[in-house]
């Protein structure tokens, strides 16, 4: 009972605190723009046939968007840099990225919402079984430049090699890279490998996910660097969605089984 009277409570007070002045701070074309990275499945994903986009930024963003009375429109960006261009340029209201120190001193973050964990994908015939493993010497490990995988590794390896990649690699480039020993391993976060070794399965070069994560990123909003008091709304609306169930439910809707809910975060 007093758990539930807490969350109606909250629920209030949210709804009192986005008056139509809040709603036009942000958003203010009318549309809320959310700018998101468009190839991981950990913020959401798009349906090639379709063009629908699905998971836990389309869930976030439709709900704030909701909340504000005003429509939407989801961005996808091909990386990192894309995100923060677009919310420095001011064609994104909001944006999402996984943390990074080196980011946070361009944008400013907010409302962590998961928590997205990190592996290796590797041949299914390699020696390697852990991500600790995987330090050793002789060893490459491919990951793509500036993203949070290339830069956790190449300042805590001490022994394997960090090989890194300007984009994205395919499934198809992936299982080639991995298949021709360009690599003996490539950084992923843990849903993006179990995705690939689904795809993999019944190939020539089935691929398989090592076991563990070497680090733990938040996921969260982000705006501009500086605007503290948009950042403070969507800490508060996070705080609102984590309480009520709804990021688990976005999560568990999107089969994100590799991927946790945030704690909350004070200022």
């Amino acid at each position: 009972m007093r758990g539930g009277l807490l969350l109606v409570i909250a629920a209030v007070i949210w709804s009192a605190s986005v008056s139509p002045t809040r709603g036009a701070d942000l958003a203010p074309t009318g549309t809320l723009r959310a700018a998101f990275l468009g190839t991981n499945p950990v913020q959401a994903r798009t349906d090639p046939k379709t063009g629908e986009i699905t998971g836990p930024v389309a869930d976030l963003v439709r709900e704030l968007a909701r909340r504000l009375k005003v429509p939407f429109k989801l961005i996808p960006a091909q990386n990192a840099q894309g995100v923060i261009a677009h919310v420095q340029g001011g064609t994104a209201d909001i944006g999402f990225l996984a943390y990074e120190e080196a980011r946070a001193r361009e944008v400013e973050f907010a409302g962590p919402f998961a928590v997205m964990y990190n592996t290796h994908l590797v041949r299914a015939d390699s020696p390697l079984r852990t991500v600790e493993e995987a330090d050793r010497e002789g060893v490459t490990i491919g990951a793509v430049r500036a993203q949070t995988q290339e830069i956790w590794l190449s300042a805590n390896l001490k022994h394997a090699r960090v090989k890194a990649i300007d984009v994205q690699p395919s499934e198809a480039d992936l299982e080639r890279m991995l298949g021709n020993r360009e690599v003996d391993a490539f950084a992923q976060n843990t849903q993006r490998a179990a995705d690939a070794e689904r795809a993999s399965a019944g190939k020539p070069v089935p691929l398989r996910a090592l076991t563990g994560s070497y680090v733990g990123v938040e996921q969260s909003f982000v705006v501009k660097k500086g605007d503290t008091a948009t950042a403070a709304i969507l800490d508060t609306f996070v705080d609102d969605l984590r309480a009520s169930g709804f990021i688990r439910a976005s999560l568990d809707r999107a089969q994100l089984a590799t991927v946790g809910v945030a704690p909350a975060r004070r200022r």
